[in-house]
């Protein structure tokens, strides 16, 4: 059974510097050592449950197909033609009736990235469609989750995200349905909008609406160190979940059961996942970083099949709000982190999951301080 605690900063516990929230060389840095070698969540294995279905997936600079194969399969291929490199597919999703054509000179592939057709080629010397299939990206699906990493020799999914295997198993996560869906675009760095989900220390001041529902010293956390940071916060007495009316949104879903009834489990999955965990229902921010000051932030909320829309806007309606409050924080800080008065601050103990995520940040970029 995990142990609990508050979270605790040590003596000097720093925030970061400025050129780590504003510098195009720290951001192009990330986007090599960081989200080119992480899995990264791009999606729910739902969103393309049929033979043939796909979406376009953004990540570290590469635009990726994952589809799923008529063997049902879901693979992650590079979405450049191996002929001349033309980007084939331009639609965000939708469905390949059973193979992938390049618009350019119409070199064809299977939905599994074989080659199957590339015109005229069969009279060139040595040439062997064999040769010339996709470049595939490595994919891992994980509670309906659907994770890629572009790195040519990544550390095995399973390896990477041990310690999570299994643990949120009474959601049954991977048979709940993306009930709803909001995107938002901040102007603001990644790592903030990170460092803001993992403290409240700011709640009693930001969020009163939240507070009125799970009072922010209630936090206690199980995973304090490493790629996985979090923990949990109860609900105050006489309140079901955290919605908008103050009521549960839906039954537990699952197994939840116990003290999960009372409580809210909220981690950060390095680097792009805020995973909050619910009685009723679990919510997911993906994010995908476009530059050093703006980031692409998607919120999903996951439910049992056949709840009101009405109780489902019950949740998503409180969390906008609450998302919001946040990402206009966070924009403010963009704007004081590139300040040249701006230096590093000291963290405060309700800041100790923030301290935690840089100092494995920095050891993800190869940096053994922020010096």
């Amino acid at each position: 059974m995990s142990a609990f605690t508050r979270a605790r900063v040590g003596q000097s516990s720093f925030t970061l510097p400025g050129r780590y929230y504003t510098s195009d060389a720290v951001f192009a840095h990330e986007q090599e050592r960081i989200f080119a070698r992480s899995w990264l969540l791009v999606g729910r294995a739902e969103q393309i449950s049929a033979p043939g279905a796909y979406m376009l997936a953004d990540v570290a600079g590469e635009n990726l197909i994952v589809v799923r194969g008529k063997d049902a399969a879901v693979r992650a291929l590079y979405n450049v033609c191996r002929h001349r490199g033309t980007r084939m597919c331009s639609e965000q999703s939708g469905r390949f009736a059973s193979s992938i054509q390049c618009p350019y000179h119409a070199w064809t592939y299977g939905l599994d990235g074989a080659l199957l057709a590339a015109r005229h080629m069969q009279d060139v010397p040595g040439f062997d469609r064999d040769d010339y299939p996709l470049r595939r990206a490595e994919l891992a699906e994980w509670e309906g989750f659907l994770f890629v990493n572009l790195a040519p020799e990544p550390a095995p999914f399973e390896a990477a995200y041990a310690p999570l295997l299994g643990k949120f198993a009474a959601w049954d996560i991977a048979n709940l349905r993306v009930a709803k869906r909001i995107d938002y675009d901040l102007a603001c760095n990644w790592k903030l909008i990170v460092q803001n989900y993992s403290e409240c220390y700011h709640c009693p001041l930001i969020h009163p609406e939240l507070e009125r529902l799970s009072e922010s010293t209630s936090g206690r956390n199980d995973m304090a160190a490493g790629p996985f940071l979090g923990g949990y916060m109860t609900l105050n007495t006489g309140f079901g979940s955290m919605t908008l009316s103050g009521r549960e949104a839906a039954p537990p879903v699952g197994s939840v059961d116990g003290a999960d009834v009372e409580r809210v489990y909220y981690y950060s999955l390095f680097p792009n996942v805020l995973l909050s965990l619910h009685a009723d229902y679990v919510m997911v921010h993906t994010l995908r970083p476009v530059s050093a000051a703006r980031t692409l932030v998607s919120c999903e909320w996951l439910f049992a099949p056949g709840v009101l829309p009405e109780n489902v806007d019950d949740a998503a309606g409180f969390w906008d709000m609450t998302n919001r409050q946040d990402w206009h924080v966070s924009e403010l800080t963009q704007l004081g982190v590139a300040s040249r008065a701006y230096t590093p601050g000291p963290y405060a103990h309700a800041e100790g999951l923030l301290h935690a995520f840089d100092q494995h940040y920095l050891a993800m970029l190869g940096e053994t301080s922020a010096d």
